[in-house]
């Protein structure tokens, strides 16, 4: 995924999306293979890799006695950020996501949509060339899922490279510059969305998911069947 991207990973639940997320976000340790992160390695390097990422789920929370502005201001401190540079760099988001009016308001007040904004602002005070979305927008009314959205686009116009996560197709066709398909562990396919249309023979981007979902299904059971005979004959 390159820098001024939204590199989208499209799967169903259970395809290993979060897995993938938790490896390049350092929460998980991959049992083989590498990963690097604007050139740093998740295993070798995580404290290095922390320092790069901003990352917001669908289960990202906020702290229920904290108020937005002393939400964001511990991260930035986690962050190491200097005093002056950070209020400065606080004001800015505050004012670009339109959280003025909350500034104060403590999380245990606030609705879904707030805690959003917050859990975005926390992502990024330190502005950080790569972003994490896992499912972020999963339980989210259509007006914060929009607002979401927005956001995350905006982000990818200022030039950071963001790996988005969703099983929703409307998302990917909306904002993914490159898509991923992946299932069980595996990308299927990977490529622009006209690419994969043009690669599959398939305009509708929710039948080419399930087309390549089913063959992967029938080829997985074919081997399956003759894993199985080889066995038989053998024993």
């Amino acid at each position: 995924a390159a820098s001024g991207e939204i590199y989208g990973l499209l799967g169903p639940n259970g395809a290993g999306k979060t897995t993938a997320l938790r490896i390049l976000s350092t929460v998980l340790q991959p049992t083989s293979g590498t990963a690097t992160v604007d050139g740093c390695d998740v295993v070798t390097q995580p404290s290095l890799v922390r320092r790069r990422i901003g990352f917001m789920s669908a289960n990202t929370a906020v702290y229920d006695r904290m108020t937005a502005w002393e939400m964001v201001e511990y991260f930035g401190r986690l962050y190491g950020m200097e005093e002056e540079p950070l209020r400065e760099r606080m004001e800015e988001l505050f004012e670009r996501l339109q959280m003025q009016e909350i500034r104060d308001l403590l999380g245990a007040k606030m609705s879904t949509g707030m805690k959003q904004k917050v859990s975005i602002a926390r992502a990024i005070v330190h502005d950080p060339p790569v972003l994490i979305f896992d499912e972020a927008t999963s339980g989210l009314d259509v007006l914060v899922a929009r607002a979401l959205l927005d956001a995350v686009a905006q982000l990818r116009d200022q030039g950071k490279c963001i790996v988005f996560s969703t099983h929703i197709m409307r998302e990917a066709e909306r904002l993914c510059d490159r898509i991923a398909i992946l299932h069980r562990g595996r990308i299927l396919s990977e490529g622009t969305l006209e690419s994969l249309r043009e690669e599959h023979a398939q305009g509708d981007l929710e039948e080419l998911f399930f087309e390549l979902i089913q063959q992967h299904e029938t080829a997985a059971g074919h081997r399956a069947a003759t894993t199985q005979a080889t066995g038989s004959t053998a024993s």
